[in-house]
């Protein structure tokens, strides 16, 4: 009976900590409007950080000047996209099977 418990308390858990999707979209529009006009999606893609480090970047970023107006909605969305719990980013081959540029 205690195991029981403790899969159904760890799932509802891990429901209580999913992102709210419409902050997940404000994040998205955050990242577009902060992050790419010094990068290409793809440097920040590529990186799979946890929720600290993605703030830990952002702290970065803000020391040289980057303005982030949803701090908040930035992290959640690049944690739930980009987190350290996501799979690599498949790399882009060309037709000889080298890898190419995106």
């Amino acid at each position: 009976m205690k195991v029981k418990l403790f899969v159904l308390g760890g799932a509802l858990a891990a429901g209580a900590l999913a992102a709210d999707p419409s902050v997940v979209a404000r994040g998205e529009k955050e990242e577009a409007r902060s992050c790419v006009a010094c990068h290409s999606l793809r440097i920040v893609h590529s990186q799979r950080l946890s929720k600290a480090a993605w703030g830990r970047e952002l702290d970065k970023m803000a020391g040289w000047g980057t303005k982030v107006e949803d701090r908040d909605a930035l992290v959640e969305y690049l944690t739930a996209n980009f987190g350290d719990d996501k799979p690599p980013q498949a790399v882009a081959l060309t037709q000889d099977g080298s890898q190419g540029k995106k």
